[in-house]
């Protein structure tokens, strides 16, 4: 994982502004400690954090082309990078090794289109700068996995970042920059690179399940994305997701012959049910495990510390990102740069609890796009940005631009249906039965726990508690004045929300997260398919009464707060600030202060 800071048509020159780039590029050195590299010329500034893991010795960056005249700064992986060499109309002399530098050959073969991203299966956000024609583009991965911002200062000066602290004190505006989405700085046009048939609200696959297919579709996604010439691991929780994706890591190691066991590694409080889940994976595939136990203390002491790594306020992804902030600190320790994780399966085959609630097989393609589209929102931008903190790079395989195609364009929603609606099959059933000689039993069939419950239930009821100790009733009633946008509904919320803005004052910050009510993660309009589920303001998957098993029941929810009716126009118009669906028609850039 990379970080990278551009500054482009600087009206004074770039020189004036130089001073001010690198400072901002040093915020996020953090995401590349391995090195940096800066280009600095006409009107135009490019700043480069590196973390290497592909061609560590040459692959620094900016990347140039021969003949100096494009500039390259890309903060991500290209998994199919050899595959587009091969395919090159007029092979070139490549100046290094990494995976990134494909990116200047299709441009030069294809120009400033959509066809240049269009063909990378990767996790990226780049910018390719060319002098000669005086112009750029900038480019995001199909998903968002990788973050990516831009904004305009009061010159209008072009502003493209990895991470909001490098930008937000600089630029008037500024936004996420839209996932599998193309900028092209002479036309002035955004355009959508990424238009699958699943984007289409109304396309409704009908491929019944195909368990050997599916099951041959996620080793391709994980063997693509185990390139690597560093150290690498997996995030092993011990849920279903990440187990099946380390059984799958450690098989493909083993065929490889590698010189070391595959790493994992999980954290929980004492006594997690997270913990002694993924110690009895690791037994079965054989990884060379760590299992790390985190204090309360250790935790909620780190809670500032994450608010400003995640550039968030969302609670779910607070909570959550808290454990895997520390644990990707234990990693750093060991040498390790690179793992993968398991985000990304629970919103392609309806695993959150609440998907037992859902009505019918369009309903549920319906919400499963909306979560994917979200992505970028909430599991993307935890994973990448908590592992990034301490310069450890998280891939996905679960969202792999071709597996994710496959699942969403090509299975049927019916089988993805669980409970009463699914025939009363377990979530994620398809994954359970196409992989059941991977995974002990006990971890194969265990139900769906969210990360922030799984490393034990008394990290969340201990930062209810600490925020009922600091916020104040009064500072409740209040809440919407202070914070007219997305005004906090709890008081964990209100605190998580007042040390966001400590960090990130400016507006347009608090703009680029999402609110509206959900439960156990489902977006507003997924509230709407049960009575019980208005009832409450927690996302935790305990929340959803009569489906959880656990220790809790009623009378141990939560949260008790009554969120009162939530009509169908407010879930759309919370679902709008969830997931934005862009007309390209209305697309425009980041514009200057008037």
């Amino acid at each position: 994982m990379c970080g990278i800071v551009l500054a482009l048509g600087v009206p004074q020159g770039a020189d004036t502004l130089r001073g001010t780039v690198l400072e901002r590029s040093r915020r996020i050195r953090h995401r590349g400690p391995d090195w940096s590299g800066a280009y600095c010329k006409g009107q135009n500034i490019v700043c480069h954090e590196r973390l290497a893991i592909v061609d560590p010795v040459g692959g620094a960056q900016p990347l140039f082309n021969q003949e100096k005249n494009k500039i390259l700064a890309v903060n991500g992986e290209i998994y199919n990078h050899l595959d587009l060499k091969k395919e090159l109309k007029n092979p070139s002399k490549f100046m290094t090794a990494s995976d990134c530098e494909i990116i200047l050959h299709l441009y030069e073969e294809m120009g400033m289109t959509k066809d240049v991203p269009a063909k990378l299966n990767g996790i990226f956000g780049f910018v390719l700068l060319d002098e000669e024609q005086d112009c750029y583009m900038i480019s995001r991965d199909h998903c968002g996995i990788i973050p990516l911002y831009w904004g305009r200062d009061k010159d209008g000066v072009m502003w493209v970042a990895s991470e909001l602290k490098a930008l937000h004190d600089v630029c008037v505006t500024f936004e996420d920059f839209p996932p599998g989405h193309m900028y092209n700085s002479k036309t002035g046009q955004l355009t959508k690179w990424y238009d699958p048939k699943w984007h289409d609200e109304d396309y409704m696959p009908t491929k019944n399940i195909v368990l050997n297919e599916l099951r041959d579709q996620l080793e391709a996604s994980v063997t693509r994305q185990l390139m690597s010439d560093v150290p690498y691991g997996v995030l092993l929780s011990g849920g279903l997701d990440s187990s099946l994706i380390s059984a799958i890591a450690a098989r493909a190691v083993a065929k490889q012959k590698n010189s070391h066991a595959l790493y994992s590694f999980s954290i929980g409080l004492e006594g997690s049910p997270d913990l002694k889940a993924a110690q009895a994976v690791a037994d079965a595939i054989g990884t060379k495990h760590y299992g790390f136990k985190f204090t309360i203390d250790e935790g909620l002491n780190a809670y500032r510390d994450v608010i400003y790594h995640l550039e968030t306020y969302d609670t779910t992804t607070i909570r959550a990102a808290t454990p895997m902030y520390l644990l990707s600190r234990l990693i750093k320790t060991l040498g390790v740069k690179m793992v993968l994780s398991g985000e990304g399966a629970d919103e392609i085959f309806g695993g959150y609890l609440y998907f037992h609630k859902a009505p019918n097989k369009v309903e549920m393609q319906k919400e499963l796009v909306r979560k994917v589209k979200g992505l970028y929102k909430f599991d993307c931008l935890r994973a990448n940005k908590s592992t990034a903190a301490w310069g450890v790079e998280a891939r996905v395989p679960f969202l792999d631009k071709e597996f994710l195609d496959y699942a969403m364009n090509e299975i049927d929603p019916q089988d993805k249906m669980c409970g009463v609606n699914g025939d009363g099959r377990i979530e994620k059933w398809m994954l359970r039965e196409a992989f059941k000689e991977y995974l002990p039993e006990s971890v194969l069939w265990r139900q769906k726990e969210q990360f922030s419950d799984g490393v034990g239930y008394s990290w969340i009821d201990s930062i209810k508690d600490r925020a009922e100790e600091m916020i104040k009733d009064s500072q409740m009633e209040a809440a919407p004045h202070r914070f007219p946008h997305n005004p906090p509904q709890t008081k964990e919320a209100y605190f998580i929300r007042e040390t966001f803005e400590g960090f990130y004052p400016n507006p347009s910050a608090s703009q680029c997260v999402p609110g509206g009510p959900s439960v156990a993660c489902s977006s507003a309009t997924a509230v709407l398919w049960d009575e019980s589920f208005k009832k409450f303001a927690d996302c935790s998957g305990r929340s959803v009464a009569g489906v959880h098993n656990s220790a809790y029941n009623d009378e141990h929810r939560e949260d008790k707060k009554f969120l009162g009716e939530v009509s169908e126009e407010d879930a759309k118009k919370s679902d709008l600030g969830f997931c934005k669906e862009i007309a390209n028609s209305s697309l425009t850039a980041p514009k200057a202060a008037l």
